[in-house]
């Protein structure tokens, strides 16, 4: 007889296999945990880009008043030069211009070299400017809060996307569910249809109608499990997550409707798209007023202090050597600059009427956004009453519908009926289905719209989590 030794492990190595077993325990990822509405809104707060681009904005904004402030301070250029040239001058008109040099000597024809030095400070600064530089800074802290304002609409634009896509998964799962459903009860009214055709009770025509019905429902979760998808990216995008691992809590949104209350009235100043828009108007507002006041004289205090070297004598005779290098005279002077554009006239005239037009054109668009929300709000309001009353009206569809079904079955394995008034009866309970559990939906989702008109949808969030 042949005995087998049972075989042995070492410790080690046993010590070794419980550790890689632990190690590959514990390196499964975990499934993502499911976020409610306002844990979206949140996330998608945190991460979408736009959020990023306007708050870089704003920085942007804020660096514009400082460097609106900065003119308050003196100019101040230095400058330092050495450079060796001839000294030749003469006598006669040079128009303004940047191709001929200005030099300084002596009448002469020779191309004998000198070297010169210079150094010096010009310090200019504006004692006042007729309040042009107060309005400068007045425009920047203008675009400063315009770009605050732009962030608070960013944001409110950002949740409400959220929200309603959030909304949009939910509904699709309860589409889904409700189309496999009706699946489920076609493949059981199969297998009873096949087991009578079988016995020669009912005719094969009756279980291929069944079959084909059964397709549609099938094609019908196919379809919604495609809405589903297509949702869930759409969400995927604003919270910063793969589709495949976006899990939600829908908490009692399809099981409950929000609260009745009576509707404050609209207060569109407070919407943060009016808000954005009195900020752009404020914004031109200002920049007319600067451009007013561009059309003063400007003072300009002047102190310079220089020296000069040069290598050439005044009679024409030159130095020679290092002299010239290093600046030998010294000077200095005071000065007060008066300098008026008298013929910018014409254009600022033509620059303030386009100012002003762009102001009351950005008045008038203020105006339309005013009437936009007023409207928004009056058809949420309408949208929000219509659900309600279709919300309490569809558990009578679904409880009747599902009475029909049953009478419709009975009289159908009875012989008293057709198998049309079954699948009849079927499809109106799927119908019956999908519309009670989309009606809930729909009363949360024209809450939102309510909520949007007013510019402020955390009341609704606060309301979808209880």
């Amino acid at each position: 007889m042949i005995l087998f030794e049972r075989p042995r492990c070492h410790p080690a190595a046993m010590f070794s296999i419980v550790c890689l077993a632990a190690a590959a325990l514990f390196a499964q990822p975990s499934a993502p945990a499911p976020i409610t509405i306002a844990q979206a809104v949140d996330d998608a707060l945190r991460v979408y880009p736009s959020i990023t681009v306007t708050q870089e904005q704003m920085t942007a904004a804020a660096a514009g008043i400082r460097l609106a402030q900065t003119a308050y301070l003196p100019r101040v250029d230095a400058l330092a030069q050495v450079n060796r040239a001839t000294r030749n001058t003469f006598y006669g008109l040079l128009l303004p211009q940047g191709i001929l040099p200005g030099v300084d000597g002596v009448p002469a024809n020779n191309f004998g070299t000198v070297w010169d030095s210079g150094a010096g400070v010009l310090v200019t600064w504006q004692p006042f400017d007729f309040g042009l530089r107060a309005a400068n800074v007045a425009v920047a802290t203008a675009g400063r809060e315009r770009a605050q304002a732009t962030i608070a609409r960013t944001r409110y634009d950002v949740s409400v996307a959220t929200a309603d896509a959030f909304l949009t998964v939910i509904a699709a799962q309860r589409t889904a569910q409700a189309a496999q459903a009706a699946v489920d009860s076609w493949q059981i009214l199969l297998k009873s249809i096949h087991a009578l055709v079988n016995a020669q009770l009912r005719p094969g025509a009756d279980e291929s109608r069944v079959q084909a019905e059964l397709a549609v429902a099938q094609t019908q979760v196919a379809q919604a499990q495609q809405a589903i998808d297509v949702a869930r990216a759409t969400l995927a995008q604003f919270v910063g997550v793969a589709p495949a691992q976006l899990s939600l809590d829908s908490g009692k949104l399809a099981d409950r409707l929000p609260a009745e209350r009576a509707e404050p009235p609209l207060n569109t100043a407070a919407h943060p798209l009016t808000i954005e828009q009195n900020a752009a108007v404020a914004q031109l507002q200002s920049q007319l007023n600067a451009l007013d006041r561009t059309y003063y004289p400007q003072f300009a205090v002047q102190g310079v202090a220089g020296a000069r070297g040069t290598g050439m004598l005044t009679d024409g005779a030159r130095m020679g050597g290092l002299n010239g290098l290093a600046p030998t005279v010294q000077n200095y002077g005071l000065g007060l600059t008066v300098t008026f554009p008298a013929m910018d006239r014409f254009a600022l005239r033509e620059q303030e009427a386009i100012a002003s037009a762009n102001i009351r054109a950005g008045q008038a668009q203020s105006a339309l956004i005013r009437t936009n929300l007023q409207a928004q709000f009056d058809a949420a309001l309408a949208a929000l009453a219509g659900a309600r009353r279709v919300a309490t009206n569809t558990p009578v569809e679904v409880t009747s519908a599902g009475a029909a079904l049953q009478q419709a079955t009975a009289r159908y394995r009875s012989g008293l009926a057709p198998i049309d008034d079954v699948a009849q009866a079927q499809r109106l309970l799927v119908q019956a289905q999908i519309d009670d559990a989309l009606a809930r939906l729909n009363v949360w989702r024209a809450r939102l719209q309510t909520e949007t008109a007013r510019g402020d949808i955390q009341p609704f969030l606060t309301e979808a989590v209880q």
